[in-house]
């Protein structure tokens, strides 16, 4: 089987679990959060090199106040007890978003544990919070404008790649699957510009039963594709596939 070097998900679905059994919407979140320990696992068991997930939207603001209080604090729970696994790991935290709309207290807990996990190198966690994809590039249109303003770039020289380099991601690899949990098949804002050329797998699992298996079968799938990026079948069939090739 061969993995991706960076996968990213989509976790959807932690409300309709909890409401299905008759529990509090944040009963669903508290069980997402420990489905994410487990996938974080999984993927450095794995050797995949980067895990993207989309952990709150700039649309969750919107949420009733008590659901996004709820869902603050958990987020600064998760990152207090994670931290020894991440350090344990070498697994690195990175953070994109408008991250100055989270609460104080969560952007310290970030801080503290962004600079802790800075020099691990076996694998990058990013969580998106607060974060939009629509927004995130008009952040990075507004970053070249202002260089091009300051006479330090010419409107001749942008690229991709400077347009790539102002965005939150700057400096990692586009990803090469994009995995959406709960059945809901499309992209809601999530890395526009960096899922241009990814692989995408589609699950009705809700991310609350999301396990290790599950995982495998999406990646099973994603293995089972040949990624052309344009070419033909003839002009990739002696290249190297992507990712790693692993055996269960």
């Amino acid at each position: 089987m061969h993995i991706p070097r960076h996968l990213a998900i989509i976790m959807d679905g932690n409300g309709r679990w909890a409401e299905q059994r008759h529990l509090p919407r944040i009963s669903g979140h508290r069980q997402g959060v420990r489905v994410v320990r487990d996938i974080v696992k999984e993927c450095h068991r794995l050797g995949i090199d980067y895990l993207t997930l989309y952990a709150f939207s700039s649309e969750n603001w919107g949420r009733p106040e008590e659901e996004v209080s709820a869902l603050m604090d958990l987020l600064g729970r998760y990152l207090q007890s994670e931290l020894e696994l991440m350090l344990k790991n070498r697994i690195s935290l990175r953070v994109i978003g408008e991250l100055d709309r989270l609460p104080p207290g969560v952007r310290s807990a970030l801080k503290e544990t962004v600079e802790r996990t800075r020099n691990n190198g076996d694998m990058v966690l990013t969580l998106a919070l607060s974060y939009g994809a629509r927004n995130e590039l008009v952040r990075a249109v507004r970053k070249i404008a202002a260089k091009v303003q300051a006479g330090l770039l010419l409107p001749g020289e942008i690229t991709e790649r400077t347009f790539a380099d102002c965005l939150d991601t700057a400096g990692m690899p586009d990803p090469d699957l994009l995995i959406r949990t709960s059945g809901e098949m499309r992209v809601s804002n999530f890395l526009l510009w960096q899922l241009a050329y990814a692989e995408m797998v589609f699950t009705p699992v809700l991310w609350p039963d999301f396990n290790e298996d599950e995982l495998h079968r999406c990646l099973e799938e994603y293995s089972s594709r040949e990624r052309r990026f344009g070419l033909t079948h003839d002009q990739v069939a002696g290249l190297r596939p992507e990712g790693r090739r692993v055996n269960h």
